[in-house]
């Protein structure tokens, strides 16, 4: 598997954010399924990712 791209071809760069989990995923109790979708909103809100 040498060579693949992690996830599909996707790269994500979190580095220089100052968000908290708390402001993305609010403060209230989240299922995992929640919290995937809101971390995808987030990556493609803020063009995070390399698509």
């Amino acid at each position: 598997m040498a060579g693949k791209p992690a996830f599909g071809g996707y790269t994500i760069n979190f580095a220089g954010r100052t968000e908290t989990a708390e402001q993305i995923f609010g403060n209230k109790p989240i299922a995992p399924s929640e919290m995937t979708k809101k971390i995808w909103a987030f990556v493609k809100s803020n063009k995070l990712s390399s698509k």
